[in-house]
């Protein structure tokens, strides 16, 4: 059955087809390949401050791709109350609570509408062994040097203190290792948690460029 549109009718459904395709570009983008980020809280100080402004590079999630040592990256934040039961103290894993339901699951992961994420930096990787002890972390039996910290930074751990990260996960931590809630916490991060690693700060302006 042949319909007759009028004139209007006719660029009022272009209109619509062309805002459904552009809102289909922009997500795909979003999940696949960057999308700005604002910094909430102060785990990252002085690296990052709150409402700074980045850009996330999503193509190493596309390709399922390890970060490397030192990045910073952002991941979904993992199950709140956890019972200390549930770790395994030398394979320290966090756990996530399974979204159900179809559209549940594209909100929450690909929308991201009342997601939490957290923003820490890279420091442990697949199979090595974290220590943490006298205010320093090692790795593999050698001392980390962490050239971004203050001096006088102390880092300490009262649940994870001697650990291996699980193969397909890495430990992150805040480079405000007195008040940041990471790793140490609650476990170690599956790679497949990770939303993206920050490639440049746009805001304030006086700060634009890559973070290090």
């Amino acid at each position: 059955m042949k319909i007759n549109l009028s004139k209007t009718q006719k660029n009022i459904l272009e209109w619509i087809i062309c805002i459904v395709i552009a809102i289909v570009i922009a997500i795909i983008i979003k999940y696949f390949i960057g999308t700005p980020t604002i910094v909430n809280r102060y785990s990252m100080y002085p690296t990052l401050e709150p409402n700074e402004r980045l850009i996330l590079n999503r193509i190493p999630k596309t390709f399922h791709q390890t970060p490397k040592r030192g990045e910073i990256i952002t991941f979904e934040a993992p199950k709140e109350n956890m019972d200390i039961e549930e770790l395994d103290l030398n394979y320290p894993k966090a756990i996530y609570e399974e979204r159900k339901g179809i559209w549940n699951r594209f909100v929450y992961y690909v929308l991201e509408i009342n997601k939490t994420s957290y923003i820490k930096r890279v420091i442990g990787l697949p199979g090595e062994r974290i220590q943490i002890e006298k205010g320093k972390v090692y790795i593999n039996g050698n001392e980390l040097e962490e050239p971004y910290l203050p001096e006088d930074t102390i880092t300490e751990s009262y649940l994870l203190t001697d650990f291996t990260v699980p193969e397909g996960y890495v430990f992150a931590m805040g480079d405000n290792r007195q008040r940041s809630t990471d790793c140490r916490d609650f476990g170690c991060i599956p790679i497949e948690k990770i939303e993206g690693t920050v490639l440049i700060r746009f805001w304030p302006l006086d700060k634009m460029g890559k973070v290090r």
